[in-house]
C-alpha cells in the first residue's frame, strides 16, 4: 500500500451525492420529496437501496444531473462501482433496467485468495466481482471498453461507504469502529453512571448477527435502540430472544410497541428517546434513532484525516478512514472523459452532514472532509 497524499470525496464528486434520505446534497437537483408524487411513490417512505422504487428515484436524479452537465445529451450507459453484491449489485441491475441503459458494474473487496475477476451476464448489463480493489484498473482499461466507451453519454455511480471511503476488506473495520463508538457513547450519555460498557458490547455483538437481521432488518438505529432498552433493564435478553424465535416478535415495530406499553417504567430521559424513535418508525423513517446518528457523524469525521502525513500506510489503514486511491484514479479519468459522476450512500444524512450549528463552527460534510488516500 502507498499513500498518495490527502483529498476528499468532493474532489471528483462535488456535491453530486445522495445519502439515505434521497435528497441530493446538490440542492439544484430534485429529491425524493419532489419526485415521489410524479413517480407514484408513497409519501414519507424512503425506499431501500435494492428496491425498484429506489432505482426510479435515482434514474430521475441522474437524468436531471446529466442535463445540467451535458444539456441535450442523453445517458445511454451506466457504470457502477460498489462493494456488496446484494445491495450494490441489486441497485445497479435495477437502475439499468428502469432506465433501459446498458451497463457494467465492478463490485470489489480485498481478499487473501488469488486475484480474480468473476463475470455475471444479465440482460443489457454485465456485473464483475473482484477480490482486489487493484483490479479496478483492469476493469476500467481492458474490460469496460469491450462493452462501451465511457464518454458524455455515460453515468458513473459510486457507492460511498466501504467503496470510496473505507474500502471493504482493506479499511472498512475503521468505519465499523466509528459506528460502534457512536452507539456506546449514545447509550452512555443516556444511562450515565448506570452504563455498563461490557454488558452493552455483549448485547450489541449478540444482535449484530445475520440471524437477527430478519428482526432488526440490519438497521443500526434499531440495534442501538434495542441495546439501550435492554441496558435499562426493561426486558431480559433471553426473553427477547425467545419471543423472536417463537414468532411473537415478527417485526421490530412489535418490540417498540411492547416498550411503549411499559414506557413509564423507563427514566424520563429514556422515555423521551423512546417517543422520538417510536414517532420516527410510525412515520416510516428508516433513520429512527436520530441522536445516535448525530453522534455517528462526530465519531466518523473524527477518524478522517486525523493522523500526520508521515504515518505509515499500515497504521493509516488500521486507525484512519482513508480514501480508496484506485477508485479515485478511475473517477478522475472518467470525469476527464466527460462522464457524469454521482455518489450513493446508505449512511443517514444525520450521520453524514453537520447540523447548522456545527456548520457555523466549521464542521464539514463527510464527503468534503479531507483524509489520506491509499492504494496499491
Amino acid at each position: 500500500m502507498k499513500v498518495y497524499g490527502c483529498t476528499s470525496v468532493s474532489e471528483f464528486l462535488g456535491d453530486n451525492i445522495v445519502y439515505r434520505n434521497l435528497e441530493p446534497v446538490n440542492r439544484t437537483l430534485p429529491g425524493l420529496g419532489q419526485l415521489a408524487p410524479r413517480l407514484g411513490l408513497p409519501a414519507n417512505r424512503v425506499p431501500r437501496k435494492t428496491s425498484r422504487a429506489y432505482a426510479q428515484v435515482i434514474v430521475e436524479i441522474l437524468q436531471q444531473a446529466q442535463q445540467q452537465q451535458h444539456p441535450d445529451i442523453p445517458i445511454k450507459t451506466l457504470v457502477y462501482i460498489g462493494d456488496t453484491r446484494m445491495n450494490d449489485g441489486g441497485a445497479f441491475l435495477n437502475i439499468a433496467q428502469v432506465a433501459g441503459w446498458g451497463g457494467a458494474a465492478f463490485i470489489a473487496a480485498d481478499k487473501s485468495e488469488p486475484a480474480a475477476i468473476t463475470p455475471e451476464v444479465h440482460p443489457q448489463a454485465h456485473l464483475y466481482q473482484a477480490n482486489r480493489w487493484a483490479l479496478l484498473e483492469e476493469f476500467a482499461e481492458e474490460i469496460l471498453p469491450t462493452h462501451f466507451p465511457v464518454n458524455e453519454h455515460t453515468a458513473v455511480v459510486f457507492d460511498l461507504d466501504k467503496t470510496i471511503l473505507g474500502a471493504r476488506g482493506r479499511n472498512d473495520a475503521v468505519i465499523d469502529r466509528a459506528r460502534v463508538a457512536a452507539a456506546a457513547q449514545t447509550v452512555q450519555d443516556l444511562m450515565g453512571e448506570q452504563f455498563d460498557r461490557e454488558a452493552f458490547q455483549a448485547v450489541y455483538q449478540h444482535y449484530n448477527q445475520t440471524e437477527f437481521h430478519p428482526f432488526t432488518t440490519d438497521n443500526q438505529d434499531y440495534l442501538v435502540y434495542l441495546c439501550l432498552i435492554l441496558s435499562a433493564g426493561l426486558f431480559d435478553r433471553q426473553e427477547v430472544d425467545a419471543q423472536i424465535q417463537s414468532g411473537k416478535l415478527p417485526a421490530f415495530i412489535d418490540f417498540v410497541a411492547q416498550v411503549d406499553a411499559q414506557r413509564t417504567k423507563l427514566p424520563p430521559a429514556l422515555q423521551q428517546v423512546h417517543r422520538e424513535v417510536f414517532a420516527q418508525m410510525q412515520a416510516g423513517q428508516p433513520t429512527a434513532f436520530v441522536r445516535f446518528r448525530r453522534k455517528e457523524y462526530e465519531t466518523t469525521t473524527a477518524l478522517l484525516g486525523h493522523l500526520p502525513d508521515e504515518t505509515p500506510a499500515e497504521t493509516l489503514l488500521s486507525e484512519e478512514i482513508v480514501l480508496t486511491e484506485e477508485v479515485r484514479r478511475a473517477a478522475l479519468a472518467w470525469k476527464q472523459a466527460g462522464a457524469l459522476l454521482f455518489g450513493l450512500s446508505d449512511k443517514p444524512d444525520e450521520a453524514s452532514l453537520p447540523t447548522p450549528e456545527q456548520a457555523v463552527r466549521g464542521r464539514l460534510p463527510l464527503h468534503q472532509t479531507i483524509t489520506h488516500t491509499l492504494g496499491a
